[in-house]
């Protein structure tokens, strides 16, 4: 059988399909662990579950999270055209806060609308920080994230420089959430963003300001090729 586009996809990050069920399911198991009663026969459970897979990994050769095959050095941006308005943008599936790898993200999809950037995710018991809200660092990691994809629609490549978050209200778990990121402009090597986010009705719970720095492909690759995983 050949492998489908989102195989391929994944692929030329290392990454299959077996490690994106793997993380998923990890995800479910931390927010289960987080809101159920569950005793501590289960606990113990998961503890031996956990530290035998942990034994039988940490003999394992370590993963090489290298960029190189995926950029023209020459080219001096990223490869391939702009997303489509209403398509499911790209992004590393390792990444800590949206990447459906990571076992400890939030597994979000980012889309093109129009010029903005759009999540929208529900956020589960895993992220709460007070009981009911959301953790403070996980809506700033969340709004950070989805301003990088503007560096997908720009086709440029960044790092975050300076990061403002301003908090309208606290930021709920287990509803739906919105998280809309736009360029409001660019001065030579920085862009400026803002985002904003909010509830399902439409109410403003949280919105940011930021400076992306661009940098040369090489920049961007630097120390990803040179020591091996980030």
């Amino acid at each position: 059988m050949e492998p489908t586009e989102r195989e391929i996809s994944l692929e030329r990050f290392g990454v299959t399909l077996a490690r994106v069920r793997a993380a998923a399911a990890l995800r479910r198991l931390g927010h289960e662990m987080v809101s159920a009663n569950v005793g501590d026969g289960w606990l113990d459970d998961v503890a031996v579950a956990a530290d035998a897979l942990s034994a039988r990994a940490e003999g394992v050769p370590r993963r090489v999270r290298s960029m190189s095959h995926l950029v023209d050095v020459d080219a001096g941006s990223w490869p391939g055209e702009a997303p489509e308005d209403g398509e499911v943008m790209s992004h590393f599936p390792d990444c800590v806060v949206s990447g459906e790898a990571n076992p400890m993200g939030v597994a979000m999809a980012v889309r093109r609308e129009g010029d903005a950037a759009v999540a929208r995710v529900v956020l589960g018991p895993a992220f709460e920080g007070a009981p009911g809200q959301a953790h403070g660092g996980v809506v700033a990691a969340v709004f950070d994230d989805v301003m990088g994809y503007q560096l997908s629609i720009l086709r440029v490549p960044a790092f975050t420089g300076r990061l403002t978050v301003t908090y309208r209200a606290p930021t709920p778990i287990g509803v739906p959430l919105e998280f809309r990121a736009r360029v409001e402009g660019r001065d030579e090597r920085k862009l400026h963003l803002a985002a904003s986010a909010l509830l399902e009705g439409g109410e403003l719970f949280a919105e940011a300001k930021a400076t992306f720095v661009v940098v040369s492909v090489e920049r961007m690759m630097a120390g990803r090729d040179a020591g091996g995983g980030a």
